[in-house]
C-alpha cells in the first residue's frame, strides 16, 4: 500500500506540470491539424496543396527540432539550482541563453535557407516541391523567433512553471488558427494564399510568443529578481559550453528520431502516384503528433520532477517519479492504440476527400497504433535522462534505433517485400521498440549506481 501511495503522490506532482505542458501542446497540434485540414479542403479532390504542406513540414521539422533540443538543455540546469537556491547562477544561465540561443537559431535559419536546392533533389513530385517552397522559407524565418521562446520557455519550466506557457501558446496558436482561414482562403480583403497563408500565420504566431512569454517575465514580481541578477560579469562561455555539452545531445536526439520520419516522408514521394502516398502519410503523421505531443509532455514534467529531485540528492524521489511517468505513460499507449484501431476509417475524414488518400491512411493508422506503446515508454526514458543530466549517449542509441534500424527497415519492407507505402511504418516500429529498449536500459543502470554510491 505504502508503495502505490507514493507513485499516486508523484502521478499528481507530474500531472499538475505535465497538464498545462500537455494543453500547450495541443495548441500546436491544433494548429498542425488546422494546417492540415485547411489546405487539404482548400485543394480538395487535388492532393497537390496537402502534400506540399507535408513536405515542407517535414524537412523543416529537422532543423525545428534542433532549435528545440538545444534549448531544452537548459531545464535540467536551472531545475538542479533551483532546488539549491542558487538565484544568482539561475539567472546568468538565463542571461546566458537569451544571447546564445537566437544565435543558434539565426544559423539553423541560413542553413535551412542553404538547404533549399537540395529539395528539388529528393525525388519527389515537382509539382510538390515548387508549392513547398515559400511555406518552407517562411519557417526558416521564424527559427531565431523559436530560440528566444525557447530560453524563456524552459526557464520558467526549470522552476516549475509549465502554466505560463500554456496561456501564451494555447492563445498565439488562437491566434494561428484565425489567421490561416484568413490567409489560406483569402477572407478579409485578402487574396487566397493556399499553402503559403498556411507558413504565414505560423510566422505570425512564432512572432507573438517570445513577446508575450517575455513580456509576462517582466511584468512578474516572482521573475523579475532574477532580470535584476543580470550582470556584466556573466561568465559567458563557461555557461554557453555547460549549455552547448547537455543540449547537442538532445538536439541530436531529437534530430536523429525527426529524420527518421523525414526521410520516410521523402521515401513516401517515390511512389508514382501523385502526392496520394505523401497525403496519407501526413494523415498518419499529424495524428501521431497529436498523440507524441502528449507523451513529450509527461516527458517534459519526468525531466522537471527529476531534475529536482536530483538537486536534492532525493535517489528514492526519483524512482517514484520513474514508475509513476512509466504507469502513465503505459495506460496513454493503449488507450491510443485501441483509438486509433477503431476510429481507423474516420479519422482521415478531417483531412481529404480523396478516396484513395482516405484508404491507405486507414491502413497506415493500423501500425501508426503499433508504435504507440514503444513511443511513450522511450519518452519517458529519455525525459529520466535528460533531468539527471545524462545525455551523452542518448544520440549514440537514437544514431542506431532511427537510422541503422528504422530507415533501413522501412525501405525494404516497403520497397523489396513488397508491403508498399505502408511499409515504410515497420520501420517506425523497430526503430522505436528499440530506442525504448536501450533508453531504459541506460536510465535504470545509472539509477543502480546513483543508489549504490548514496
Amino acid at each position: 500500500m505504502k508503495f502505490f501511495k507514493g507513485i499516486f503522490s508523484q502521478a499528481r506532482s507530474i500531472l499538475r506540470l505535465a497538464l498545462p505542458v500537455a494543453l500547450a501542446q495541443l495548441g500546436n497540434v491544433a494548429v498542425q491539424v488546422a494546417d492540415s485540414a485547411m489546405v487539404g479542403n482548400f485543394g480538395g479532390e487535388d492532393p497537390v496543396p496537402l502534400a506540399a504542406v507535408a513536405f515542407g513540414t517535414s524537412i523543416s521539422w529537422l532543423f525545428l527540432f534542433l532549435c528545440i533540443g538545444m534549448s531544452v538543455g537548459l531545464t535540467p540546469v536551472i531545475g538542479e539550482l533551483y532546488v539549491q537556491g542558487r538565484n544568482r547562477e539561475m539567472a546568468h544561465y538565463l542571461q546566458t541563453s537569451l544571447w546564445l540561443y537566437p544565435m543558434f537559431g539565426l544559423a539553423c535559419m541560413v542553413l535551412q535557407i542553404a538547404f533549399e536546392p537540395t529539395l528539388y533533389l529528393l525525388n519527389q513530385p515537382i509539382e510538390v516541391v515548387n508549392d513547398a517552397l515559400p511555406y518552407y522559407r517562411l519557417m526558416a524565418y521564424s527559427l531565431p523567433l523559436v530560440m528566444i521562446y525557447g530560453a524563456v520557455k524552459q526557464f520558467l519550466e526549470g522552476v516549475g512553471n509549465t502554466r505560463a506557457a500554456m496561456v501564451v501558446i494555447i492563445t498565439t496558436n488562437l491566434i494561428n488558427i484565425l489567421l490561416n482561414y484568413i490567409f489560406i482562403f483569402g477572407k478579409c480583403g485578402f487574396e487566397p494564399m493556399g499553402v503559403y497563408g498556411a507558413g504565414l500565420a505560423t510566422l505570425v504566431s512564432r512572432l507573438l510568443n517570445p513577446i508575450l512569454l517575455g513580456g509576462y517575465v517582466l511584468l512578474s514580481k516572482r521573475y523579475r529578481e532574477y532580470i535584476s541578477l543580470f550582470s556584466r560579469k556573466v561568465e559567458y562561455c563557461r555557461n554557453s559550453l555547460k549549455l552547448l555539452r547537455i543540449g547537442y545531445p538532445i538536439a541530436g536526439q531529437m534530430v536523429l528520431e525527426a529524420l527518421a520520419f523525414i526521410v520516410t516522408g521523402i521515401m513516401m514521394g517515390w511512389f508514382n502516384d501523385g502526392g496520394i502516398a505523401i497525403s496519407a502519410n501526413q494523415v498518419g503523421n499529424t495524428y501521431g503528433n497529436c498523440t507524441f505531443m502528449l507523451i513529450l509532455s509527461l516527458g517534459s514534467a519526468t525531466t522537471i520532477c527529476v531534475s529536482h529531485a536530483f538537486g536534492r540528492r532525493d535517489i528514492k524521489e526519483i524512482y517514484e517519479v520513474v514508475r509513476a511517468s512509466l504507469a502513465m505513460a503505459v495506460v496513454w499507449g493503449v488507450c491510443v492504440i485501441i483509438a486509433f484501431v477503431s476510429l481507423r476509417h474516420v479519422m482521415p475524414l478531417l483531412f481529404t476527400q480523396n478516396e484513395e488518400v482516405i484508404a491507405l491512411a486507414s491502413s497506415m493508422l493500423v501500425l501508426y497504433a503499433t508504435y504507440q506503446l514503444s513511443d511513450a515508454i522511450q519518452c519517458i526514458f529519455v525525459g529520466v535522462l535528460r533531468g539527471l543530466q545524462q545525455v551523452k549517449s542518448i544520440a549514440v542509441i537514437a544514431f542506431i534505433s532511427y537510422i541503422v534500424l528504422n530507415i533501413p527497415v522501412g525501405y525494404l519492407v516497403a520497397f523489396h517485400f513488397g508491403m508498399g507505402a505502408t511499409g515504410l511504418i515497420v520501420g517506425y516500429i523497430v526503430g522505436l521498440s528499440t530506442a525504448a529498449i536501450l533508453y531504459g536500459i541506460k536510465a535504470m543502470r545509472y539509477l543502480c549506481y546513483l543508489r549504490k554510491i548514496s
